[in-house]
């Protein structure tokens, strides 16, 4: 009854406790051993934790797929400026490194 309250009261606890009885854990020596398959499984969706002396380490999780650059076009317009001297050296700056 104590979980059905729990439940209840918060709605993702039920999705938290699956997630948590649906992880994988692997050893150290095993994830080594077993690489390949630990990322077809992750891939697959499972969670795939990798353990050391019994505690999780790491997560073997899909990496995610780069973004084009194409679809960043645009995506600074009206939010940056560059000034007209922008690329001109100032005097002082360039006396300082000699320059002058």
């Amino acid at each position: 009854m104590c979980c059905e309250t729990r439940a209840s009261r918060h709605p993702s606890y039920l999705a938290s406790l699956a997630r948590l009885l649906s992880v994988s854990q692997f050893g150290m020596h095993e994830a080594k051993t077993q690489l390949s398959r630990l990322v077809e499984r992750a891939l697959a969706g499972e969670d795939v934790v990798i353990t050391r002396h019994g505690k999780p380490v790491a997560r073997i999780v899909p990496a995610r797929e780069p973004s084009s650059l194409a679809a960043a076009w645009g995506i600074w317009k009206g939010k940056v400026w560059m000034a007209d001297d922008f690329d001109e050296l100032p005097d002082d700056i360039a006396e300082a490194f000699g320059m002058k």
